[in-house]
């Protein structure tokens, strides 16, 4: 694997352009930052908080799940920050670096502590919310849909133990989700933009896609073209890929043990960009298949 960046604040919620730069959120600095191709780091906005996940909406505009703030111990995110400002999504216009909050709170209740999202076809999009924890207690997580425009969100699956990487199939009819404690993947069957077929409240049974032994957690995903879920992986640093039918897993190693996040590009789309956060490294390297085209 090629190194190309250092130096960065535990970044995250990696996203390839075009051009061949990388944008990527920094959840210690509280920014999104792109990583150009000779490894230079520029800031495009100061978020705040904590951001943590970023993909780009219908508009063009960068759109950011903020944990709110995280306490840190050498460079590691720990519990609640004392400054902890909330959860949000954020939208940020990358020209301007102007950054607007666009959701707060739903169905009255506020959001804690938002990871990562994805969008579909239709311009709205998934996301988790882990909740926050604290040292003496902690939330439960939750599964979230939201249009871009603002003018809608609803809490879909509430509660999940520690719901972090959401990603969707290739033909947009299913949902990936990983929890990070239990190192499970689990996936539902959709009925329409936002809405889990078959669904009658937190006791209906998700499909396990996988869950993995031994002392490892799961952090982000992202799906490739073949419709395999690239997870990444936590102690057990790197990237663990699940086939659609959740027979055939495979380790990919990093050499990171906090391994957090994987996202796809390059003219073939098959050049992975993957965050060692631990190291503060964004590395690259050729994936055996092309990434899936995300929607926007």
């Amino acid at each position: 694997m090629h190194t190309m960046a250092r130096g960065l604040r535990f970044p995250e919620g990696p996203i390839a352009l075009a051009d061949g730069s990388v944008l990527l959120v920094e959840i210690e600095r509280g920014t999104l930052s792109r990583v150009e191709h000779d490894g230079t780091v520029e800031v495009v906005a100061d978020c705040g908080g904590g951001p943590n996940g970023a993909a780009v909406g219908p508009d063009g505009k960068v759109y950011i799940t903020n944990n709110g703030g995280f306490a840190w111990v050498n460079g590691v995110p720990t519990v609640q920050s004392e400054d902890y400002v909330g959860g949000s999504i954020q939208r940020v216009e990358l020209t301007s670096g102007t950054v607007e909050t666009l959701y707060t709170h739903c169905e009255g209740h506020r959001l804690k502590g938002p990871n990562d999202l994805v969008f579909d076809t239709t311009g709205g999009f998934w996301f988790t919310d882990p909740g926050k924890r604290r040292h003496r207690d902690r939330d439960r997580g939750g599964l979230y849909y939201a249009r871009a425009d603002g003018s809608a969100i609803t809490e879909v699956i509430y509660p999940l133990n520690h719901p972090n990487g959401v990603g969707l199939s290739p033909a947009g009819d299913r949902l990936y989700v990983a929890e990070t404690e239990t190192a499970r993947v689990f996936a539902w069957n959709l009925a329409g933009p936002g809405e889990i077929a078959g669904y009658r409240g937190p006791e209906t049974r998700p499909t396990l896609l996988a869950g993995l032994g031994g002392w490892q957690m799961l952090d982000s995903l992202a799906v490739d073209a073949a419709g395999n879920v690239c997870v990444a992986t936590i102690r057990n640093g790197g990237i663990t890929v699940i086939s659609a039918d959740g027979t055939r897993v495979e380790h990919i190693p990093t050499g990171d043990a906090i391994t957090t996040n994987i996202c796809f590009g390059g003219p073939a789309g098959d050049s992975a960009y993957i965050t060692a956060s631990h190291g503060g490294l964004l590395l690259r390297t050729t994936w055996p298949r092309p990434g899936l085209a995300l929607a926007y």
